[in-house]
């Protein structure tokens, strides 16, 4: 089981959603025994900063920066070069963004890393929001046909453009492994425990389900962060993880 665990530490993601580093430090610290990767959003880095990535990095742990960039082709790669430079080991863009802009995003790290003698990040593209549910889809933003549909074909785009995996909600998760295969990375958030509330995510699994289903990571924010026992919320996910690796 020990074996088990590990490998579930590997594969777990907690979601820093908080406003500076100070906060983000003190959780990293806490939960590093039991996540391999810590994700610094949109919140962290624009009131910390830069700097907070290799702060993070220093506990020792993987740094997944979720900044979604989506623009011109241009743009993201001349963005996605200074991330990389940050040391960054996970970066996402939006698949929506079309295949030149992910092309060149992917391109830009591959050749910063080079030039600074580091492994390239792997580079994921965003999907559909696991907030989004069919009648947002369909309603609000426009979109014909089912979710499923629309993620499948982004997950195959994004294949396609030279990029490492996904982000997709769990449901999506088997449709993305058969249609991309087993060594396409597939990071899942929209995970909640039994034990926990949905809060804003629609396209929801608990951790077990989110495995079995072939997820390589899973995104954990509030059921460990804003629990009275963040490493003691963080071993039950493991342990509810381990029992189906």
């Amino acid at each position: 089981m020990e074996n088990k665990i590990q490998a579930a530490r590997e594969k777990l993601i907690v979601a820093l959603d908080v406003a500076s580093a100070a906060e983000a430090l003190v959780l990293t610290r806490q939960l590093a025994p039991y996540a391999g990767v810590f994700k610094v959003g949109m919140q962290l880095f624009y009131s910390a900063g830069p700097e907070v990535v290799r702060q993070i990095k220093e506990q020792g742990v993987k740094v997944f920066l979720d900044l979604k960039l989506h623009d011109i082709p241009n743009t993201v790669g001349q963005a996605a070069k200074v991330l990389a430079g940050l040391g960054a080991d996970i970066i996402n863009v939006h698949a929506a963004g079309g295949t030149a802009m992910m092309q060149a995003g992917a391109q830009a790290v591959k050749e910063r890393a080079a030039a600074l003698g580091i492994p390239a990040p792997l580079m994921i593209a965003v999907t559909v929001l696991t907030s989004v549910d069919q009648r947002i889809f369909h309603q609000e933003m426009g979109l014909a046909g089912e979710i499923e549909d629309r993620v499948k074909t982004w997950a195959i785009l994004t294949k396609e453009a030279g990029l490492d995996g996904v982000v997709a909600s769990p449901r999506e998760t088997s449709i993305i492994r058969q249609a991309c295969g087993k060594e396409f990375a597939i990071i899942t958030p929209g995970i909640r425990p039994a034990w926990s509330v949905s809060g804003d995510q629609k396209r929801i699994m608990t951790p077990a389900e989110a495995i079995g289903q072939g997820a390589s990571y899973l995104v954990v924010g509030r059921p460990i962060t804003g629990s009275d026992n963040p490493p003691a919320a963080a071993q039950k996910i493991l342990q509810e993880m381990a029992e189906v690796l």
